[in-house]
């Protein structure tokens, strides 16, 4: 019998409070949500959650959160995103004991051209640390980010080093030379996509899904693609659109259209938050789109 796929994890949007701290109730509120819209999984501190500016503090607080408002079965992923090996390890170390079902773990991200083997022996380090409650990690390969390349090499490597630990890679370089190869190598394993404008090509090839952004506003869309092959032909006009302007802030001020909150566009620095006039033109061309389906 074959194992179930990935399927679709919104990466979930990462709502505050006027005064800057993380909405915690309006968070479950919205993980809630997109699982009752047709996701089958939710991602924590994702890129589209903001991940990389979330405190450890604030990390925990907001998986408590949504884990007491979703059912005891749910799987949640959580992204971790450190330079430091040891505020890796604590990331990781949190989102495991808190009964996370898998991590997003992004590669160092300050410094630029390190090769392989250094990121294999940072990797090889947080693994080691983190210790024998380790599993479930998704390799998140995000070069427009954090500019350092996962290699399908260098994937094979910590594979072989630990076995059964790597569960799946997340790509979201955007190019499908690229997935195509994870899906070639790795396809054993679970490989998701990112941009949601190659689900299509990349489903029917092997891959398993997606964790994205997108997923907070339109997953009645995407569902049918991940599970039974529809085109995503509006899926890819959104991204398009969405992808015109900062994206996440765009990404928010949809979720909050969609929901009638504009409590959702609120940033944390360094972004900032789209104009008014922008805001506008965003959700005049979005419902648009809408309504051509």
């Amino acid at each position: 019998m074959s194992k179930p796929i990935f399927g679709l994890s919104a990466a979930l949007v990462t709502p505050y409070t006027a005064s800057g701290a993380v909405d915690l109730p309006k968070l479950a509120r919205h993980a809630s949500a997109m699982l009752a819209r047709g996701c089958d999984s939710v991602t924590l501190c994702g890129t589209t959650g903001e991940g990389y500016g979330l405190s450890l503090e604030e990390r925990k607080a907001m998986h408590h959160a949504v884990a007491q408002s979703l059912p005891a079965d749910t799987r949640i992923q959580v992204g971790i995103m450190a330079s430091a090996i040891d505020d890796a390890v604590a990331q990781s170390r949190a989102a495991l004991d808190a009964g996370a079902s898998g991590l997003l773990m992004a590669p160092p991200f300050y410094l630029k051209g390190v090769d392989d083997e250094g990121v294999f022996n940072w990797f090889n380090q947080v693994f080691e640390r983190i210790g024998g409650g380790l599993r479930g990690v998704i390799m998140y390969h995000i070069p427009g980010q954090t500019a350092v390349a996962l290699s399908p090499e260098l994937i094979a490597r910590l594979r072989k080093a630990w076995p059964g630990v790597i569960t799946g890679i997340k790509d979201s370089s955007g190019d499908w030379e690229t997935a195509e190869r994870y899906i070639a190598s790795h396809g054993d394993i679970s490989v998701l996509v990112g941009d949601e404008r190659l689900l299509p090509r990349a489903m029917a090839k092997g891959a398993e899904g997606s964790i994205c952004g997108v997923a907070n506003i339109t997953p009645e869309l995407l569902a049918p693609v991940i599970h039974s092959g529809g085109d995503g032909r509006l899926v890819s006009e959104i991204v398009d659109l969405i992808v015109a302007n900062p994206v996440m802030p765009a990404v928010k001020v949809l979720v909050g259209h969609l929901a009638r909150d504009a409590g959702f566009d609120a940033v944390r620095a360094p972004l900032t938050e789209l104009s008014p006039e922008r805001k506008s033109k965003l959700i005049q061309s979005f419902d648009a789109i809408m309504a051509m389906d």
